[in-house]
């Protein structure tokens, strides 16, 4: 099931710093980042093993997922420490970026387009 962890974020009067080191539930093996989007809806898949972690590190966005409860859960993106670990029965889209939107993604698996499920929990 889709959920939100927040990242260890180190501020003071120089700035901020977030950290990645532990938090992330899987080895990384692919790192890709999704920008300049319109009002499209991105994503549309769930996955059979990838595992990702989706941080919106500037701008926001919403990343609606189902996992087949046939609920759909709608998470907002909209600051650099938070963190959505999706797993691979989420299905997910992605939407309403921000113009400024930067979506970053570091998934479990190297890209494979066997491993994608296009196809919606009815």
């Amino acid at each position: 099931m889709a959920h939100i962890i927040n990242l260890k974020t180190h501020s003071d009067k120089r700035g901020n710093l977030t950290v990645i080191e532990k938090e992330i539930p899987f080895k990384i093996n692919r790192i890709f980042y999704i920008y300049g989007v319109d009002d499209s809806v991105r994503g549309g898949h769930r996955h059979k093993t990838t595992i990702q972690a989706a941080i919106c590190i500037h701008g926001s966005c919403i990343v609606s997922s189902n996992n087949s409860n046939k609920i759909v859960e709608d998470f907002v993106l909209d600051h650099p420490n938070k963190c959505l670990i999706l797993q691979p029965e989420d299905y997910h889209t992605m939407h309403h970026f921000s113009s400024d939107a930067v979506l970053l993604v570091l998934a479990s698996t190297c890209f494979d387009p066997t491993d994608y499920i296009y196809e919606d929990y009815k």
